[in-house]
């Protein structure tokens, strides 16, 4: 197994996110290593769909792209193996997203991307490799002037990189990859253990939510089609009956809405959350007070669920902020504790309710009538609290496995990024 050393005579590369650099080793423009791919799918000449998803270009099928006619892909980048595909859209609103993959077949993408071919076949993954670091030190977001969405090949083809010699360069390929396959697998363990917790964290919340503490309660039938029973002394009773459903609204452009300033709002998204995670309690951006009447305003203690993708995700807040167009605001909950109510969403009862209701659809999202309609069970005021109680300390012990999986994840995430990093910039001499 290759081991990696310190280099001991070094230079100043005069690149600011790389620094000092083995002496013997050449600074260089990207566009010197590398030229842009466009070449058109011209009549459909290629059908192997490609895309980027987190770093990894893979298949899809060009039969199923969400329904997309066949003559969508005209337009598509023809690309091979060894090219460099990256994603230089959408900088300012994610920036959590890897965008950057190697194409190991030959086959189609969005020209919505750039690709470059290095002139080099032998550079391709070291090429490769060197602006996955840069991405990871999040490099991209800092190119351009002014407030940028995206970036074009222009500015991308100035990019200074650095070139060891070819036989440096495969020693250090050669020792990424294996090292790097050994993390990524026990990442996938991990994540692997982290989806099973889950499926137990799920099925522990729907037992209890349907069935009670009681074992001898005598159940009756639910009279919903895709569960049997309840507690006959429960009631059946539905989500509008219990709070007041809103959805949220978006002021657009958002970027003229967003602030830093004191008197902003918090704005909610998606990225605020952890999914599985109860509360709601801090946000990455603000807006401006003019944007109020243009979106919705939701308190702390009012529930949220999610209305589209990955929809049905309750949450409490634990903030007071605006919400956009993605989100379904419960609030004035009553009858019911906003702590069960957010269990029974979670259950898979609540979730079996939501498919059917958003089954056939075009856009699988839900609206407030389909949440509102929604069935619950609501037990005694008694039993509501001794549920919580028992799920908040059944589904503590069961987050408290995840956090430390996630927790390796994290460590095994930043070794693999340091790896990478002090390798492709000379830090560490790969022997």
């Amino acid at each position: 197994m290759n081991n990696t050393v310190p280099y001991t005579d070094m230079k100043d590369s005069g690149i600011k996110w790389i620094g000092s650099v083995p002496a013997s080793w050449n600074v260089r423009t990207l566009y010197q290593l590398a030229t842009r791919v466009n070449n058109k799918n011209s009549d459909l000449s290629e059908q192997n769909l490609l895309s980027l998803s987190y770093g990894k270009i893979k298949r899809k099928d060009i039969n199923t792209n969400d329904g997309l006619l066949p003559a969508s892909f005209d337009g598509y980048n023809i690309i091979e193996a060894g090219d460099i595909v990256l994603r230089l859209t959408d900088l300012q609103n994610d920036h959590t997203s890897l965008r950057v993959g190697h194409a190991t077949e030959r086959g189609i993408i969005t020209s919505a991307y750039t690709t470059l071919r290095p002139l080099n076949p032998a550079h391709s993954r070291y090429l490769y490799y060197l602006i996955h670091a840069f991405d990871l030190k999040k490099g991209f977001y800092g190119m351009g002037s002014g407030v940028r969405q995206g970036l074009n090949y222009d500015e991308v083809k100035e990019l200074r990189v650095v070139l060891p010699s070819q036989r440096e360069q495969d020693a250090i390929v050669t020792f990424l990859d294996e090292q790097c396959a050994k993390i990524d697998e026990l990442i996938r363990e991990a994540k692997g253990s982290i989806e099973e917790y889950t499926t137990w964290k799920a099925a522990v919340i729907s037992e209890v939510v349907t069935k009670g503490l009681n074992p001898s309660a005598k159940m009756v039938q639910s009279g919903l089609p895709v569960y049997s029973y309840r507690p006959g002394h429960w009631r059946s009773m539905r989500v509008k009956d219990v709070a007041t459903v809103i959805r949220g609204g978006s002021p657009r452009p958002i970027e003229e809405y967003l602030t830093d300033d004191a008197d902003g709002y918090n704005w909610i998204k998606i990225g605020d959350t952890t999914k599985g995670r109860k509360y709601i309690t801090s946000t990455h951006q603000k807006i401006k007070p003019s944007g109020l009447s243009k979106t919705r305003l939701v308190h702390k203690g009012d529930l949220l669920l999610t209305n589209s993708m990955s929809f049905g995700q309750p949450y409490i807040l634990d903030i007071d902020g605006c919400i956009h167009d993605g989100w379904v605001c419960l609030s004035d909950i009553h009858t019911v504790s906003k702590e069960y109510l957010y269990y029974f969403l979670c259950s898979e009862l609540c979730m079996m309710q939501f498919h059917l209701q958003v089954a056939g659809g075009v856009v699988q999202n839900l609206n407030v009538d389909k949440i509102g309609s929604t069935k619950i069970f609501v037990p005694t005021k008694e039993e509501q609290d001794a549920i919580v109680q028992h799920l908040d300390d059944k589904c503590g012990t069961i987050e408290a496995l995840i956090d430390e999986k996630q927790a390796l994840i994290n460590d095994m995430e930043s070794y693999k990024f340091s790896l990478v990093y002090e390798s492709i910039t000379g830090k560490r001499k790969v022997v």
